[in-house]
């Protein structure tokens, strides 16, 4: 058995994968679905996509990477859309070569520019296509991908009529179950927190924000002067944000280019609030755990489908939504500490937020992937 998965290059778009992948072994090790699985009797994945962040991840579950060439179109003027518009026929033709030598039996897809090559590519050899949309409002390349797929899995509700209601699913985002199991003693020895002061963990996601590596930099002392900041810029922005600290980093801040799996489960478990970007799978990690939050939604996301996440996952009373336009060190400050001066407030909000998450969703789309693998 064969399955070829592929997504845009962001975390966004592969951790949910690797969450599906776990879940394909699983069932697959149970044999549940009573599926042939041919010479080897196991599953074979294959990733084709771009450059991606999260390579080790792959790695360590086992997935080549087949690298290829992937043009964006942007929802504005631009002039790398020129220079990307040609790479487009190149990375179809590559998906088209490595299609052909690995043969899956279905294709799964999480979205993305670098997913639209490999897409179409196995609509011309006719391979079964699932795609999954991780926001409220789809990108270009869902939409297109969506006619050419047999399944369409979503994570919000709004999703829905953006596709065909005959093969839509609400699903949930898939989130890594390595996400889950951390504790605050552990992570008090990790990151070598006091204990003594509420922790807040911000995030940027795995390209990180510098809007709001800048505001934790100016907010920093008002902020430590209560709490202790587990702090994730980004690969990109860390070294330009250490040169911004200067040498006079408070002992309360902690500051990391990235966070593991293993590293995040306990900064989660640690974390009073989360403070962070609004992208699907962030939400849905803050979701599964369980975390009162502050989502400072990105302006310029495409459809503006940052805020629109947000917005479904504050009905449910489980976050705040700050607007960057507004935003200013004194009243994130206020925020963070009125928050934290309502104990209840903060276990509800918890408690609201998990209540947003769908903690089956990588197991209804792996099982979804094994269905069509064995019909």
């Amino acid at each position: 058995m064969r399955v070829v998965l592929t997504g845009g290059g962001t975390g966004g778009h592969l951790f949910p994968i690797i969450a599906v992948v776990q879940e394909i072994k699983n069932l697959v090790a149970e044999n549940i679905f009573q599926i042939p699985l041919g010479e080897g009797s196991s599953v074979e994945f294959l990733f084709i996509g771009p450059d991606t962040i999260g390579e080790e991840a792959l790695a360590k579950e086992g997935i080549t990477h087949k690298i290829i060439m992937a043009g964006k179109l942007r929802r504005y003027a631009s002039l790398q859309n020129i220079f990307d518009i040609f790479k487009i026929p190149c990375g179809i033709v590559q998906s088209l070569w490595h299609l052909f030598f690995f043969m899956p039996n279905v294709v799964f897809s999480k979205g993305g520019y670098g997913s639209v090559p490999v897409v179409l590519a196995a609509w011309i050899f006719r391979i079964p296509v699932i795609i999954h949309e991780s926001d409220s409002v789809p990108g270009l390349a869902n939409k297109f991908c969506a006619k050419l797929s047999r399944r369409v899995a979503i994570s919000f509700s709004e999703a829905a009529k953006y596709f065909p209601a005959k093969k839509t699913a609400l699903t949930g985002n898939p989130v890594r179950v390595s996400l889950f199991g951390g504790t605050a003693e552990q992570a008090r020895q990790l990151f070598g927190l006091s204990g003594m002061k509420n922790v807040i963990l911000i995030l940027g996601g795995s390209q990180g924000a510098q809007v709001i590596n800048d505001l934790i930099f100016t907010s920093l002392l008002l902020i430590t002067k209560r709490c202790e900041i587990i702090h994730q810029t980004g690969r990109a922005n860390f070294e330009s944000s250490k040169q911004l600290i200067g040498g006079d980093i408070p002992s309360e801040y902690h500051l990391f280019p990235f966070l593991d799996d293993g590293q995040l489960a306990q900064a989660y478990a640690a974390a009073d609030i989360v403070v962070a970007r609004a992208g699907a799978g962030t939400i849905a990690e803050i979701a599964a755990i369980g975390k009162p939050s502050i989502l400072i939604p990105l302006p310029k996301s495409a459809a503006d489908h940052q805020l629109k996440n947000a917005t479904e996952f504050a009905y449910t009373g489980g976050t705040v939504i700050m607007e960057q336009a507004n935003l200013t060190p004194h009243l994130f400050q206020s925020e963070i500490f009125s928050l934290l001066d309502n104990p209840k407030l903060l276990k509800t909000m918890g408690e609201n937020a998990k209540k947003f998450s769908h903690p089956d969703a990588a197991q209804k789309i792996a099982q979804e992937i094994l269905n069509i693998v064995k019909y």
